[in-house]
């Protein structure tokens, strides 16, 4: 049989840096996802980015960008941090995958996580994402409590593979893939009396996974002592409590963790995203040594769940540098002090425009939410798809044009696409802050009604639908 690849040419790594726009759109289009590919050329984020430094991104033209998305809170030490790369030159000389030995640097990261996470954590689990973090959360609270059920919120994003998937809150993920893992069962955000409902009904609740701040369900923060009473409430029924901080952790929200606002130390932590500051996927689950051993403290069971790449020596090596940058820049701090600031920019804007409806967050994790957009107009001249399309992506109409006349990067919120969410690098100067500010307030003022700016993104879904997103 001939090789398949015999009358084909492979693209080296130069011929790839050289790729142009068009070039990698055709990539996209032709072997990757078509109709992804469509909606980032509609909404305007088919760019060609080329480098990046800390806040600021350059375009294959050279064009600067401020990026306020910062890796959906990946980035929380800025773009390719010289602290990290460095530490990572100091290792690139070391074996990366030796299953069968005691990695140094996967010890020392474990000890510092339990070092600067809340309470009595102590045990980690190293994964490569937030969707194995929290796979392997659930697993280790189902295997020891010796229960199967998992209470979860509406609204709620833990990831998109099946466990994940079956504690998110939004049907459009799940829809598809039915049946879930089974037992999971959903309760309101921030609703401690159906929580203790739901603790009260069944008896075979092995944990309540929640996010201290729903970050795709459009940045909500839950009332004022929701985490404390909630694993109050666990604890009183011997249920645990798994914190997602996948994108509130590592300084993100003015604490090394956002649990630490409440003090509350959750029986199983979520990390990842930024633990190895965006440049290396690294996720992880840190646990009490109960729990751990209850779990997996045999001889017999303590390898029932693994990872090929898990705790790998460049993840390991980048998540101490990071966790030592954010320490040593007192960026935790930094995020609080900023935030306050923004956020009262943001307040001010918000009274005098109706159109951004709600401003909340804390620190420098930010959500704007914009009303609806009504345009009888525009949607006489479309069908029921695109219609929706308009109505759902208001954040994304926003965002498109903080992007393509503001040079300024931020994106919609998964689970609601009204919701800007603002996750600068935490490094982020007041001075870029004002930038962003400014280019909303100038954004507000020229489209009240957001009504030009609608007209526009509905020429380019149209003309993007016709041309079947070539």
């Amino acid at each position: 049989m001939v090789n398949q690849i015999d009358n084909k040419k492979l693209i080296s790594i130069e011929e790839a840096l050289e790729c142009g726009n068009e070039e990698a759109e055709e990539n996209y289009r032709r072997y990757m996802n078509p109709q992804f590919a469509m909606i980032l050329k509609t909404l305007g984020f088919n760019k060609n980015f080329v480098k990046a430094k800390d806040m600021i991104v350059w375009d294959k033209e050279g064009n600067e960008y401020l990026d306020f998305l910062g890796g959906y809170g990946s980035l929380n030490v800025g773009h390719n941090n010289e602290f990290i790369i460095d530490s990572l030159n100091k290792i690139n000389h070391m074996p990366n995958i030796l299953q069968l030995a005691m990695n140094p640097l996967t010890s020392v990261l474990a000890k510092n996580l339990a070092t600067i996470t809340p309470g009595d954590l102590k045990y980690t689990f190293f994964c490569n994402s937030g969707a194995e973090a929290v796979e392997g959360a659930l697993k280790i609270a189902k295997i020891a409590t010796k229960k199967s059920r998992v209470i979860y919120c509406k609204g709620a994003f833990h990831g998109k593979s099946m466990g994940a998937l079956s504690v998110t809150g939004r049907d459009k993920y799940k829809q598809y893939f039915e049946p879930m893992v089974p037992l999971a069962t959903e309760v309101p955000y921030g609703d401690l009396s159906a929580l203790k409902l739901i603790l009260e009904e069944y008896n075979d609740v092995a944990a309540f996974i929640v996010e201290p701040i729903q970050g795709e369900g459009g940045i909500i923060l839950p009332p004022v002592d929701y985490l404390r009473k909630a694993k109050k409430l666990c604890s009183q029924y011997g249920v645990l409590l798994i914190a997602d901080e996948i994108q509130t952790g590592l300084g993100r929200t003015g604490h090394w963790f956002a649990c630490d606002a409440e003090d509350v130390v959750p029986d199983i932590m979520c990390i990842a995203k930024s633990l190895s500051g965006g440049i290396i996927p690294i996720g992880a689950y840190i646990t009490k040594e109960e729990i751990w051993k209850s779990a997996y403290g045999s001889l017999e069971r303590c390898l029932l769940h693994t990872s090929t790449f898990g705790g790998n020596t460049w993840a390991a090596a980048a998540g101490i540098s990071t966790i030592q940058f954010i320490e040593e820049n007192n960026l935790q701090n930094e995020a609080l002090e900023k935030g306050n600031y923004v956020l009262s920019k943001l307040v001010q804007l918000r009274e005098q425009y109706p159109i951004l409806k709600d401003v909340r967050g804390r620190g420098l994790m930010i959500g704007l939410e914009f009303s609806t957009i009504k345009f009888p107009l525009i949607n006489n001249l479309m069908n029921k798809n695109m219609q929706e399309l308009i109505a759902e992506y208001t954040g994304a109409i926003v965002a498109n044009e903080l992007m393509n006349h503001y040079n300024i990067i931020t994106a919609y919120t998964l689970n609601n696409p009204n919701v800007i969410r603002i996750e600068p690098p935490l490094t982020v100067t007041y001075e870029q802050l004002d930038r962003f500010i400014n280019a909303l307030e100038d954004i507000l003022i020229r489209n009240k009604s957001m009504g030009s700016i609608t007209l526009n993104a509905a020429k380019n879904i149209i003309k993007s639908v016709v041309s079947g997103g070539k």
